[in-house]
């Protein structure tokens, strides 16, 4: 009895053809025959998908609440049907179908991967049956429910799995054993590790990145580059010449507490807090005028624990580059959202600058953006978004009166947004508290370390180095995330000698577990021109 547990977003049908061809007299028994009608589903998960076209409630619901009672007794039975030849068990919950199989495989893939196969319309949602759907419809129910219900299911079998199916590339499997995928991940949370960047076009979207990462011609640009959001970025475990591509969560899911650390775990659990990403708006446009939810808000309305506090770190700008950030003295409340809904309800303009606070934009600026601070980058910005993990919750106030990739006007959510911006921070509020909040606070003969936030009601703090020689840092017990933002290239080494060097380039992010405590960060190379990181912690001593 040989029971291949999917990922939703796996391709079953080529798993199922690969073991028919292999072996003609082997027995298929598919778990999705157990599953709940598609109306059952859809009834199931009204109450979380909500009629909203980009939010919803993260579900509490669990894999086994997707497959009926009689229907799990009707496809168990079959297993009492003698057969010559072996028996597979194949897709999301088979395990629920053959809860002790004599193998257990089961078959990952990444959470980028997974938005790939829905933009091309190959695959659809957990039971559901709607591969023609809209993708952004797709993926919003993946948010909410289906990647909730299925990490839940996936984190209590890693610890038992005889072997890990690999099915990123599609006909290009590869399997290695349970044991050495649990030996991999132990080994990468020992050590400083980069994720596997993904990069996507935006309709603001500019050509920093295409240029700078040598990127494709086919897509007109690149917005975001996602270089350390765990949520949806992979991991490369390495077996000789062999690569294995697993999600990141696999990584969180098997060791909490080394990776983030005793205190960042205890508040966050199996959440990675902290997020890495670049935003691209080099002769691009602005991005959305946009608020983050309070935390209050978060939690009532989404069932998110926490929200997305963030700042935006420039990594380079031109030489017109400005962030929108906070709101100007003595505006007119009433008629600013008179104005917003107008543009919202008859496609008229909004002027931006009339209510909100431009601010001009050099490189190595930094903006924090607690959660309720109206906000945008502006164009010819490289921004390095430092931020909270949680998710989609961007409340678009106005999108410049452009449409989407798709053609179509992106959604725009003025009631929530008006819910949650902080009136009162205006500008002298805004140049005190958030623009450029730097202090030295250390140097030593060949560096120097700078605070640059973020702000007290942020949990996430941030550090800046200035080097031209070795630096000595300590993670004190949470996860550090690191970003190079000056010079070609880096090495992250250990004082011990406890893990291997690792090399890291310009505008690269990586990660360092709570657990590896003591690491030197250094030029690649000698030189006299500072070099300099970002990095940021989650406060652990308040």
């Amino acid at each position: 009895m040989i029971c291949i547990e999917c990922y939703p977003g796996v391709f079953e049908d080529d798993i199922c053809g690969a073991i028919r061809d292999s072996d003609p007299s082997a027995r298929i028994i598919r778990s999705r025959c157990a599953l709940k009608t598609s109306a059952e589903i859809e009834a199931l998960l009204a109450r979380d998908l909500t009629d909203d076209p980009v939010f919803g409630y993260l579900t509490n619901l669990e894999l086994k609440d997707f497959f009926g009672c009689e229907r799990l007794k009707q496809v168990k039975e079959a297993f009492q049907e003698v057969v010559t030849g072996p028996t597979f068990v194949v897709g999301a919950g088979a395990v629920l179908l053959c809860e002790k199989p004599d193998t257990l495989v089961f078959a990952d893939l990444a959470r980028w991967e997974i938005q790939q196969r829905q933009r091309r319309n190959e695959i659809g949602n957990l039971g559901a049956g709607n591969e023609s759907a809209d993708p952004s419809a797709k993926y919003k129910r993946g948010v909410f429910v289906d990647w909730r219900v299925a990490d839940r299911f996936k984190a209590r079998l890693l610890p038992r799995i005889d072997f890990l199916l690999d099915t990123n590339k599609r006909r290009e499997p590869k399997m290695i054993s349970g044991e050495m995928f649990r030996k991999g991940l132990s080994a990468a949370v020992k050590q400083p590790f980069r994720l596997v960047p993904f990069f996507d076009p935006g309709p603001w979207g500019g050509q920093w990145l295409r240029n700078t990462c040598c990127l494709p011609s086919g897509p007109p640009n690149y917005a975001w580059c996602f270089d350390c959001v765990p949520e949806e970025n992979s991991l490369l475990l390495g077996f000789g010449n062999v690569r294995i591509e697993v999600p990141a969560l696999d990584l969180v899911f098997s060791h909490p507490r080394e990776l983030l650390g005793d205190a960042v775990h205890a508040r966050f659990g199996t959440e990675f807090p902290i997020r890495f990403d670049l935003l691209d708006t080099m002769q691009g446009g602005n991005l959305s005028l946009q608020v983050h939810p309070l935390t209050e808000y978060i939690q009532q309305k989404f069932g998110m624990h926490y929200t997305q506090d963030e700042s935006y770190y420039l990594l380079d700008a031109g030489d017109d580059a400005c962030v929108y950030l906070g709101l100007k003295e003595q505006l007119d409340r009433e008629m600013m959202i008179r104005e917003l809904q107008r543009a919202q309800n008859s496609g008229d303009s909004f002027s931006a600058e009339r209510y909100v606070n431009v601010w001009p934009a050099r490189k190595h600026d930094h903006f924090l953006i607690p959660a309720g601070t109206i906000h945008c980058s502006g164009r010819n910005c490289l921004v390095l978004e430092i931020s909270a993990t949680p998710y989609i919750f961007t409340f678009k106030l106005w999108d410049w009166g452009r449409l989407g990739l798709n053609g179509r006007p992106r959604p725009v959510h003025l009631e929530h947004g008006i819910q949650n911006i902080q009136w009162d921070r205006t500008t002298g509020w805004v140049e005190r508290e958030l623009v450029n909040r730097i202090e030295q606070v250390a140097q030593g003969e060949d560096w120097r370390e700078e605070r640059t936030g973020l702000h007290p009601r942020e949990f996430i703090e941030t550090r800046r180095h200035w080097f031209s020689g070795a630096v000595q840092h300590h993670t004190f017990g949470s996860v550090n995330v690191l970003n190079l933002v000056e010079g070609s290239e880096i090495i992250v080494e250990s004082p011990s000698g406890a893990f291997q060097p690792m090399m890291v380039h310009f505008a690269e992010t990586f990660v360092v577990p709570a657990g590896v405590g003591s690491y030197i960060v250094r030029p690649a190379f000698a030189t006299s021109t500072p070099f300099a990181t970002i990095k940021a912690s989650v406060r652990t001593g308040v």
